[in-house]
């Protein structure tokens, strides 16, 4: 699903699609037609709004959850970076790996610099797991089987102006479009 021999830690616009494990309708309230976000729904946009705070070169655009997955559109922006990146080209699913020589570069309050895609995704769905897990616990959430969030994510590069506005309209009127969504485990039963 990577791009072959892309570093997903270069400056740039990227959109990001994450899936329930066996797409489990988990994030919206179930009897209402006004397609509302219940708690866990909720508690995924409070993440997302946390990616800036963890990592501070990046920027969180466009978002929406749906149902049984989410997307959004994250930008790095590394402009004043005193320090080159140590990205591989097609650094894996679960960020670079660490190198002997390398050194985690975290500033103050426990922030990530210079991360890759994979590093926020995986970052992202930890901390929405274990407050999901908390909730089936505490609060009643709807348990789910084995993960919260497929192993995988889709993600796009995002390579022009035209793509982002594409996109970005996508993202925000994606809910209009659930009952037709190829990710509605609905679609086409009557």
């Amino acid at each position: 699903m990577r791009a072959n021999g892309f570093d997903y830690s270069v400056d740039g616009f990227y959109s990001i699609t994450i899936c329930t494990q066996n797409r489990d309708c988990l994030f919206w309230e179930t009897e209402s037609p006004t397609r509302a976000l219940n708690d866990a729904g909720q508690m995924i946009v409070k993440w997302h709004t946390e990616l800036e705070n963890k990592y501070p070169e990046i920027h969180c655009h466009e978002m929406v959850v749906m149902p049984n997955h989410f997307h959004c559109i994250i930008q790095i922006d590394g402009e004043g970076r005193d320090i080159a990146t140590d990205a591989h080209a097609g650094a894996p699913l679960r960020g670079r790996p660490l190198h002997p020589n390398d050194q985690p570069h975290y500033g103050p309050d426990n922030k990530k610099y210079h991360p890759t895609i994979g590093e926020i995704v995986n970052w992202f769905k930890t901390m929405t797991t274990n407050e999901y897990i908390h909730g089936v616990n505490n609060l009643g959430w709807k348990r789910f089987s084995g993960k919260l969030w497929q192993r995988n994510y889709w993600d796009d590069i995002i390579r022009s102006d035209a793509s982002l506005d594409r996109i970005a309209e996508y993202i925000l009127h994606n809910p209009e479009r659930w009952e037709e969504d190829q990710l509605n485990p609905e679609r086409g039963k009557d």
